[in-house]
């Protein structure tokens, strides 16, 4: 949806669904610590088939920009001038809204298992056939839980699957206020006053895929160590325009 400037306001908004299927997609280095970077069988393809690494399914994206009704010529202070409309007047107030589901990721045993030598270690845990509470907790102390799976037999491949479970989402609102400063008819000035992550959300990224450590429940299985945006950030800036 496009809405042109009218009135001092103008937005656009998307949204997206979407499912992405593939066989391997965890070379980028942006992708490769939420799965194995191999396939599970390469005489067999299609136990690596999955969503891929970069696959979201929700995405929504927003921004909007309005200049504020205030000073010379507008709603308010429309009959302003000198100082008191240089204060109120030429005044816009911008922002961007993200919001999305989880990149997907894939719990793996951590040992190559299977026995087929391969060194990328892309081995996956079988379900737990007698586990019956939620496989996602959704807290980054224990993203997932770990007592949903069980080593495979010796030998064998796992049937958890690739790319089966979802991180955390995301959502990041960014805001700005600008103010024109009219210098003469060539040179003005540009106040910026701008806001990242205004909310100050926990964007977490993704957690800790190794299940095992050993034939033992490895400490670390489904903890999160890391976000996916900063914290909020503030900053002033004063931009000259000729």
């Amino acid at each position: 949806m496009i809405k042109r400037l009218s009135r001092g306001l103008s937005f656009k908004t998307n949204y997206t669904f979407s499912k992405i299927l593939d066989i391997n997609s965890q070379l980028d280095t942006d992708f490769n610590l939420s799965a194995p970077s191999d396939v599970l069988d390469s005489y067999d393809l299609a136990l690596s088939r999955g969503p891929a690494a970069f696959s979201v399914q929700h995405q929504f994206n927003g921004n909007f920009s309005y200049e504020l009704p205030f000073g010379r010529g507008k709603r308010w202070g429309g009959a302003a001038s000198g100082t008191v409309d240089r204060l109120i007047g030429s005044w816009q107030w911008n922002g961007i809204l993200t919001a999305q589901t989880g990149l997907p990721f894939t719990p793996t045993v951590g040992s190559n298992r299977s026995g087929n030598g391969d060194i990328a270690i892309p081995d996956v845990p079988n379900r737990n056939p007698a586990f019956s509470g939620p496989v996602i907790l959704g807290t980054p102390d224990r993203w997932f839980d770990p007592n949903a799976f069980v080593l495979p037999t010796a030998g064998t491949f796992g049937n958890a699957g690739r790319n089966q479970f979802l991180g955390p989402n995301l959502i990041s609102l960014d805001m700005s206020m600008f103010k024109k400063i009219s210098i003469n008819e060539r040179w003005n000035l540009q106040f910026r006053a701008e806001a990242f992550n205004i909310l100050n959300r926990a964007n977490f990224g993704q957690p800790a895929i190794g299940v095992f450590a050993g034939t033992s429940v490895s400490p670390s299985a489904g903890v999160i160590t890391s976000t996916a945006t900063t914290s909020r950030q503030l900053q002033l800036a004063l931009k000259l325009l000729f």
